[in-house]
């Protein structure tokens, strides 16, 4: 194929998924007020991606630097920060989650108190179509 006829082309459907699955994630994790916390298999749910916690979990991880995505509200399902203590990116999510008022001990939050609950008609994200701009965190 020659380079200019492939620049021509629409997206693979595939990438095209991938950005709205992501545009979906972004869009359900940008709604989780400050002061309560999501786990990833919740946060998947509600953006309608199924149960993709772990693929959540890698997304998030490759946000870029300064995003004002509050990723520091996703935790696991129990409670626990998968971010290890002491690391900078673990210390960041502690120090934003205290500012908001949750208590860390034990390297978990509570989550039954601080979890975000919404009623799912009213939250739930449907991915968008590839026509509409992706987000950039």
């Amino acid at each position: 194929m020659h380079p200019a006829n492939h620049l021509n082309q629409a997206p693979e459907p595939a990438a095209e998924n991938a950005a709205s699955r992501r545009q979906a994630l972004y869009q359900t994790l940008a709604r989780v007020p400050a002061g309560q916390v999501i786990s990833y298999g919740r946060l998947a749910e509600l953006a309608g991606l199924g149960r993709a916690a772990r693929w959540v979990g890698r997304i998030l991880a490759q946000l870029p630097e300064g995003t004002r995505l509050p990723w520091h509200r996703v935790v696991a399902a129990d409670g626990r920060l998968s971010l290890a203590p002491g690391s900078p990116a673990g210390d960041e999510q502690r120090a934003r989650l205290r500012a908001e008022g949750l208590t860390v001990h034990g390297n978990r939050v509570d989550i039954r108190r601080h979890g975000w609950n919404p009623d799912d008609a009213a939250v739930r994200v449907r991915p968008l179509p590839a026509t509409t701009k992706p987000h950039v965190p």
